[in-house]
């Protein structure tokens, strides 16, 4: 059993299996409201802080401090998934702050689009989770392949750019308003939402084959790091299409 999400794998509840069993659908579902909660709250405090005082040094050392904690933690979380009770929360809070700190930024200049990308977001959330229920879409092996391939690829595209940028060299075609710029989002979307149906099954595989209660907030915090990606990726897209206009 394999995802595409980059901090679930296939292994995880294979190795944990052994320990206190209890994992459940339910309350995986729970434990991901739960942090959804946290992420908004962290994400309205940082917001609030930025429109009141619409200087980007007011949010910036929050944003980085939640930018790069937050991708700490997800590390550590990772690899210590019994610590996920803890980090799994931690991981939210510092999410939330980081995309608070960019919404309110994008908001100041494109009046309306946050509201879109969210409604996007969850929109997409529920129609996937629609169709993957409903059957129409199989989970194989070859699909689990094939998106976490994707997925590696985008993740060594957005690796690559950062890096020459240190060099001075900008990789403008894939971040500019031009045709290949919003083709570019507009896959990026699409695999990122493509890994909320193989988080779905991953969930529900881990649910099935009686992993421990703990592993709920792995699997919620799994779920969580797919909607902050497709959330981002959806924000970036209709920049994009609001700057060709």
């Amino acid at each position: 059993m394999r995802s595409g999400n980059p901090v679930l794998s296939g292994e995880v509840f294979t190795i944990e299996g052994t320990a206190e069993r209890g994992m459940t659908v339910g309350g995986t579902v729970n434990k991901t409201g739960i942090l959804l909660v946290l992420v908004i709250l962290a994400a309205s405090w940082t917001w609030d802080r930025y429109l009141n005082e619409p200087n980007p040094n007011a949010v910036l050392p929050w944003m980085l401090a939640g930018g790069i904690g937050g991708f700490v933690v997800a590390l550590i979380t990772a690899f210590r998934q019994r610590w996920s009770p803890v980090t799994g929360p931690l991981y939210a809070v510092l999410q939330g702050l980081f995309i608070g700190g960019v919404s309110s930024m994008f908001e100041q200049r494109y009046p309306g689009i946050v509201v879109q990308a969210v409604a996007l977001t969850f929109g997409t959330l529920v129609a996937l989770l629609a169709v993957y229920k409903s059957g129409l879409v199989k989970v194989t092996d070859n699909l689990r392949l094939g998106i976490f391939a994707a997925t590696g690829g985008i993740m060594l595209i957005y690796l690559v750019t950062f890096v020459l940028s240190f060099f001075g060299v900008r990789v403008g075609f894939i971040h500019d308003s031009g045709t290949f710029g919003i083709l570019f989002s507009l896959a990026v979307v699409t695999i990122a939402a493509l890994n909320l149906v193989l988080d779905f099954d991953f969930i529900e595989q881990g649910a099935a084959s009686g992993s421990p209660k703990y592993m709920e907030w792995y699997g919620a915090f799994g779920l969580i790091v797919t909607l902050v990606w497709l959330y981002l990726e959806i924000l970036r897209l209709l920049m994009k299409m609001r700057d060709r206009q």
